[in-house]
This record gives C-alpha cells, sequence and structure tokens, in this order.
C-alpha cells in the first residue's frame, strides 16, 4: 500500500495539554512541521510534548517557546519519527490564541512473513 502525506489542523482551545495527531496502528509517521500561529495580540508560551506508547506512554517534551504576537514558528527543527500508537501534544498558556497545522508522511508498517 502506498505511504500517505497529510496533515492535521488544530486550534487550541484550552489551556490543556490537547492531542493534536495519534499515530495509527500498523503505521509510523515522519512529523516534518509543526507549524503554529499566534493570533494573539500578546506573546503566549506554548509547549510540545509526545508520548511513546511502546513505553507505558511515557512522555517527553519537546519544544518549549514563548511565542511574540502575530508570528508563526515551526516547533520541528527536522524530521520526528512517531511509530504507531505515540501521540503529539500541545499546550497553550492561555485559551483561543494558538492555531496551526501538523504536516507528515504516513508510513504502512510491512506485515511479518
Amino acid at each position: 500500500m502506498a505511504n500517505i502525506y497529510k496533515n492535521a489542523m488544530f486550534d487550541l482551545t484550552t489551556t490543556n495539554k490537547t492531542t493534536v495527531y495519534t499515530c495509527p496502528t500498523n503505521r509510523t509517521a515522519l512529523i516534518k512541521t509543526i507549524q503554529i500561529t499566534n493570533i494573539h495580540s500578546g506573546s503566549v508560551e506554548v509547549e510540545a510534548f509526545t508520548t511513546d506508547s511502546s513505553n507505558s506512554d511515557a512522555e517527553h517534551e519537546i519544544a518549549h517557546i514563548n511565542l511574540a504576537s502575530k508570528t508563526i514558528e515551526n516547533l520541528v527543527k527536522s524530521t520526528m519519527v512517531l511509530e504507531s500508537g505515540d501521540t503529539l501534544k500541545l499546550k497553550a498558556a492561555s485559551a483561543n490564541n494558538i492555531a496551526g497545522i501538523v504536516s507528515y508522511l504516513e508510513i504502512f508498517d510491512e506485515k511479518s512473513a
């Protein structure tokens, strides 16, 4: 089966950690960009986390920035790999001010013989 380029758009409507992408079963995802936009008139603190489903859902902070008003930032500085069941979460210090898009390639895992 073919690999698929996809995107997931999001709006952070709360100050809680929000899951913006979960890698599907039997796939590996190559995260190319996590582009965030601050639509607020002031700066907003933004954090990104991944959970590792193969390690009891261990959570790791992968980015922490203070995004200035009306600016855009990419939280991924090179390709990030997520395995089946791993998640990407974002958290903003204020609600309804951060929006964006995650761009990724999903690779279908080959079945064992």
